[in-house]
């Protein structure tokens, strides 16, 4: 199938959910190829689904391969992304380029979003957005996905954004672009595997059917785009955000120490975070990917129901 002349192969399950009007969260596949060490990213990624699925949704992973946007993956497929070496990370600034060139891609939340769009899914599902950098002031260091909220038409459901970011410009940076931002049953912005980051979230909404209706509200007002929606991980699979917060701090120090610089920093800094939580991190990483895609998905079918009254 072709869409405006991107090549995209729907998964039967989730061309058959979208024929038939009902919800479908996107999810990325960047998690699977650079988030978890294999076999971990491929029962991670499948339990994510099934935690869609669980919520009454349909799941569709987003990868690149051969130059086709897959829009939904098999166990295959899955199983293939989950092993490759070297799949490149594309942001929506790559994909041209990717395409292009028929390479195996694997989709970041930026991308994700802007493939979710064209495939007409409107809910995307990951555990931690990008955002400003710790040192932005001077590095400019700002993650695309930021941009992408105010571009494509899809409501992101996340854990809002990890500690080793600069929350509070994140969250000033989201009100510049007049991105609508809610946590859901939380008063707390929360980051990732911490059920807060510190700040508070500027709106709290505790009603579904409310936020399905807010949602409608911004795609129906001039230049209304992306819709974040935080929730935070449970509180059984949470790390105290205290001392994530003491590791990140001597990790940056220490990369200043060694001249790290660019992207290589936020490996670094995630891997003094692995090591000082003795991979409690990982752990804590599976279980907050699970639990915000079943939240996505019960957002989507509230989103979906409340459509289907109008």
């Amino acid at each position: 199938m072709f869409q405006q002349n991107i090549p995209l192969e729907f998964h039967p399950e989730v061309k058959q959910a979208l024929e038939e009007g009902k919800a479908v969260v996107a999810l990325e596949s960047n998690v699977i190829t650079h988030g978890l060490d294999y076999p971990d990213n491929v029962n991670t990624a499948l339990a994510v689904e099934e935690a869609v699925r669980k919520s009454g949704a349909v799941p569709a992973t987003i990868g690149i391969d051969h130059g086709t946007v897959l829009v939904g993956m098999n166990r295959e497929q899955i199983e293939r992304f989950a092993s490759a070496s070297d799949v490149p990370k594309v942001s929506s600034r790559d994909l041209p380029m990717i395409l292009a060139s028929g390479k195996m891609g694997a989709t970041t939340v930026a991308s994700s979003l802007v493939i979710a769009e064209l495939a007409g899914i409107s809910f995307f599902s990951s555990a931690g957005i990008g955002g400003v950098h710790r040192g932005a002031q001077e590095t400019m260091d700002v993650s695309s996905d930021l941009i992408q909220f105010t571009r494509s038409k899809v409501a992101v459901v996340c854990a809002g954004a990890k500690n080793i970011l600069d929350i509070g410009l994140t969250l000033e940076f989201l009100e510049t672009q007049c991105v609508p931002l809610i946590s859901y049953q939380s008063d707390d912005f929360p980051a990732f595997y911490c059920r807060s980051s510190g700040h508070k979230s500027p709106m709290r909404m505790d009603d579904a059917s409310t936020i399905a209706k807010a949602i409608e509200m911004n795609w129906a007002l001039p230049g209304g785009k992306g819709f974040v929606i935080t929730t935070p991980t449970k509180e059984e699979d949470a790390i105290d955000s205290k001392e994530i917060e003491l590791v990140v701090q001597a990790a940056v120090r220490h990369a200043e120490e060694e001249k790290v610089t660019g992207n290589a920093i936020t490996k670094h800094i995630m891997k003094a975070i692995e090591q000082a939580t003795q991979g409690r991190s990982a752990t804590a990483n599976m279980a907050v990917l699970i639990h915000t895609a079943e939240v996505a998905g019960q957002l989507a079918v509230a989103h979906h129901r409340y459509k289907s009254s109008l």
